[in-house]
């Protein structure tokens, strides 16, 4: 197993550039107006008629998202006898957006049959602008057999008509067990004033504004602009009362396992890490609910290789190869078989291995609970139009 207190890049890379830069790429790149109507079956079904096995595959990917010895990708090359290139070039999904806009729009090749991204504002105009290919799912069988009821019911991309997921994380509340004693359940610890001073939220808009929405009762995914304004004037309150320390990105994790910060906003993975090297930092999903993101695997346009592509995204539905996957990631797989699998391992493990695998099978971190998920919500879906006034609501709060 790799080493267990490391601080992983995936989730600092995603948040470092923020909404708002996202919001300028996409404003620049003029996205409004150019959305393409979604394919009809039949069209869908005569490019895969076309396409044939070419015995290699380009899969760019985040970085530390597959285990060193590329284990799964080697036994799916020797399965298959497909070749692969795998890259780790995918630093953030605003900059990943804009770099790649210009070449689809122009009719090029990213030159990547497989690509991944996180849900959000990138990911939702990447499929509106025309720049992912619909996937054949008679070719995707282990998918279906093998992927959890919730991760076909994506509601940024219903049916799995663009993408399936390589893996998900949680956007809950974190606390310092050595300065709250009590057991927090609810969102409105981020808000009462006895941690004045001692609490951490986060610096994204997407996210702030989905915590604002839930202590009011919103259901984000069903949010209008009446309800992102009366969440900006909760968080604003917040703020105004001293109750924020600090809008974080990534560097919440130091400041609540130190201290410096009682309860924060905080993501599912970093919590983890931290438990497993011995901090005193608690996670949960508050009762008002709590934010899922997903990292979504898909076959952007003009890709050479789409059948090798649809191929590998299946193989990694096989219940071993997401158990081996998900050991080193440390995220919510969505193959909920994974689970067993480690468990049966862990019977045959010693010492720190058997240990460490007991934390990762009993840890609702790595397998929220059904009134978990129960709980869950994805990002609000946002328009192009909607982005403008969205955005400005919640960054107005972080960056005054």
């Amino acid at each position: 197993m790799r080493g267990w207190t490391q601080p992983r890049s995936r989730r600092d890379l995603f948040r470092l550039a923020g909404a708002s830069a996202a919001g300028l790429a996409l404003a620049a790149c003029g996205v409004q107006g150019q959305k393409q109507a979604p394919p009809k079956p039949d069209a869908v079904a005569d490019f895969w008629a076309k396409q044939t096995k070419h015995g290699k595959v380009v899969f760019a990917n985040w970085p530390e998202y597959m285990p060193e010895d590329k284990g799964p990708l080697e036994r799916f090359k020797k399965d298959t006898g497909i070749a692969y290139e795998y890259k780790e070039v995918i630093q953030e999904n605003a900059e990943f957006f804009g770099a790649a806009d210009p070449v689809l729009r122009a009719g090029q090749s990213l030159g990547y049959d497989i690509v991944v991204m996180t849900n959000g504002i990138q990911l939702q105009h990447f499929l509106e602008l025309g720049y992912a290919i619909p996937l054949d799912h008679s070719k995707l069988p282990n998918f279906q057999a093998n992927a959890g009821q919730k991760y076909k019911e994506r509601p940024y991309d219903p049916g799995n008509k663009y993408t399936v997921p390589y893996t998900s994380g949680v956007t809950g509340i974190a606390y310092n067990t050595k300065y709250v004693k009590e057991d927090i359940t609810s969102i409105e610890a981020l808000f009462d004033p006895k941690y004045k001073g001692r609490v951490g939220m986060m610096n994204d808009a997407q996210e702030i504004g989905n915590f604002g929405m839930f202590a009011l009762g919103i259901d984000p995914e069903k949010s209008t602009e009446a309800d992102w304004r009366k969440a900006g004037e909760k968080l604003k309150a917040q703020r105004d009362a001293g109750i924020v320390r600090k809008y974080y990105d990534q560097s919440y994790i130091d400041a609540v396992a130190k201290g410096d910060v009682w309860v924060t906003m905080a993501w599912s993975g970093d919590v983890f890490q931290r438990q497993l090297a011995g901090e005193p930092v608690k996670f949960v999903v508050p009762a008002e609910g709590g934010t899922i993101w997903t990292d979504n695997m898909l076959i952007p346009k003009g890709a050479a290789n789409p059948v090798d592509a649809l191929m590998l995204m299946d193989y990694l539905y096989q219940p071993a190869v997401a158990a081996e996957l998900d050991e080193y990631i440390q995220f919510v797989t969505p193959v909920p078989a994974v689970q067993d699998l480690l468990r049966e391992k862990a019977k045959t493990a010693k010492g720190e291995a058997k240990k460490n695998l007991e934390s990762m099978i009993d840890s609702p971190l790595m397998f929220p609970t059904e009134d978990d998920y129960a709980k869950l919500r994805t990002y609000t879906p946002l328009t192009n139009e909607q982005e403008q006034v969205f955005n400005p609501i919640f960054q107005s709060i972080t960056q005054a």
